[in-house]
């Protein structure tokens, strides 16, 4: 990539701050990362991600663009004992509590199993490395500065730990990388911008986590379970092994059907999801740590690709432009698929680099808010907008689910789309909507299988 500045700042140290930072470090002479919290040496937990506590998944598609910026750091994770899935036959997954025959499929690339502090920690570690990239934490951004005429931001007011004077960090371009708590609306409405407009959806909710340590052997070598909430049941979980020879179990429910955070009314809450053998393992199992909760209110997207006017220099990336329920695993994966969209768009140099880039950014941020809001307008218990076209949407992909039950082929392609490998629109190619449909009127919809029934070790993933 030719050299498009001297001097590129990204606001936020997280997955999708790290990643930026890693592909401007191509562009720019300099790029300095700035955090507000204190960061640890390697992995850990930290204030500014509460939910990094929690189960994370880096999906295939996220998988393949990290390996592309860090060549071997995959591998290296891997020969540091953090597991990994190669072969879908270790993946139990029942969305809308319809387990897919996932059998005999490979899940190259593979889905990376480590917990977020710890993936964090050592693509932290991978990018401190790069000769050109700085990080500075405990410093606080509380604001934008701009040229004389307002066009262009050209750096931002900061407030380092200890110091009690503002001072100023010039910059060719800022990344937004700050997460779900961003203030970049309020910053361009301070420098006579709009604030982009939002799309919300409110579902209330609330997930609880604890790390166990199960018997070896348990659940026929299964290394991902995870059960979606049906219509009827706005409640489900994920559990999957990590690194440290321990697993991670959160369980999640929409408003009024919480997770408790005392030892025997998670596991009360556990036992009404979970397959038998599921259980079973969970009630075995030896506790490694306290059960924490936390909360996620709402959907949001903010469509910067929708204003009108917009400063140069000056980018929104990850969950500061769109935050979806993490109960389906996307914003890692949505982060690292808009590190590549950056790389792309800083190959036609600075000149347009902005619109450029929030056009392309809002792609793959439509197909994580079009899954995640489509699944959660699935459950009658969130409230919300259900016009014709979205419920047609939703009748029809029920359709897939319901076959995915018993046809590997089309449950391959649904895992794909919802691992941001493909486009949803591959699930309406004549490949996939004849079989379906055709199903669909040889066997009319039925109510979703008992996953307990069907998920026994040796059956395959079935969860």
């Amino acid at each position: 990539m030719r050299r498009i500045g001297d001097h590129a700042v990204v606001l936020g140290a997280g997955m999708a701050g790290l990643l930026a930072a890693r592909v401007l470090s191509d562009g720019y002479g300099r790029v300095t990362i700035l955090e507000r919290d204190p960061l640890p040496g390697t992995a850990g937990d930290r204030r500014g991600v509460p939910q990094g506590r929690h189960a994370h998944l880096l999906v295939p598609r996220g998988t393949e663009i990290l390996d592309e910026l860090f060549p071997g750091l995959l591998d290296e994770l891997a020969a540091g004992g953090v597991p990994v899935v190669r072969d879908l036959a270790e993946v139990r997954f029942a969305p809308v509590g319809r387990p897919l025959n996932l059998r005999g499929r490979p899940a190259g690339p593979f889905i990376c199993q480590a917990s977020r502090p710890y993936l964090e920690g050592c693509v932290r570690t991978r990018v401190r490395a790069e000769p050109t990239v700085s990080i500075v934490d405990r410093c606080e951004v509380v604001g934008l500065g701009t040229d004389p005429a307002g066009d262009r931001v050209t750096g931002v007011r900061v407030v380092r730990a200890g110091v009690d004077a503002e001072e100023f960090v010039d910059a060719d371009l800022v990344i937004d990388a700050t997460g779900r708590g961003s203030r970049t609306p309020n910053w361009l409405a301070a420098i006579g911008y709009d604030r982009p407009p939002e799309e919300k959806l409110t579902i209330q909710l609330k997930y609880a986590t604890r790390h166990l340590r199960r018997r070896p052997g348990a659940l026929g070598g299964a290394k991902v379970i995870g059960i979606g909430a049906e219509p009827g049941r706005p409640t489900g979980l994920v559990m999957f092994a990590q690194e440290d020879d321990r697993w991670i179990l959160t369980a999640f429910g929409y408003d009024g059907h919480h997770p408790p955070i005392d030892p025997e009314g998670f596991v009360a809450f556990i036992e009404a999801i979970a397959p038998p053998d599921v259980f079973a393992v969970v009630r075995d199992a030896e506790p490694l740590d306290g059960i924490v909760g936390h909360r996620f209110p709402a959907n949001v997207r903010r469509r910067y690709d929708r204003l009108r006017r917009f400063p140069a220099g000056l980018l929104v990336i990850g969950d500061a432009a769109c935050s979806t329920n993490p109960a389906y695993a996307l914003g890692m994966s949505v982060a690292a698929v808009q590190a590549a969209v950056l790389r792309e768009a800083l190959a036609g140099g600075d000149r347009g680099l902005d619109r450029r880039f929030l056009r392309a950014a809002a792609k793959p941020a439509g197909v994580a808010w079009q899954l995640a809001v489509g699944g959660d307008l699935a459950l009658p218990s969130v409230p919300g907008p259900r016009p014709l076209p979205g419920r047609v949407l939703n009748a029809y992909v029920a359709r897939v689910q319901a076959a995915a039950e018993h046809d590997p082929v089309i449950a391959e392609r649904l895992l794909r789309v919802v691992s941001l490998q493909d486009p949803p629109t591959r699930m309406f190619r004549p490949s996939t909507a004849v079989p379906v449909l055709l199903r669909s009127l040889r066997r009319p919809l039925a109510a979703p299988v008992d996953v307990g029934a069907v998920n026994t070790p040796g059956t395959g993933p079935c969860a």
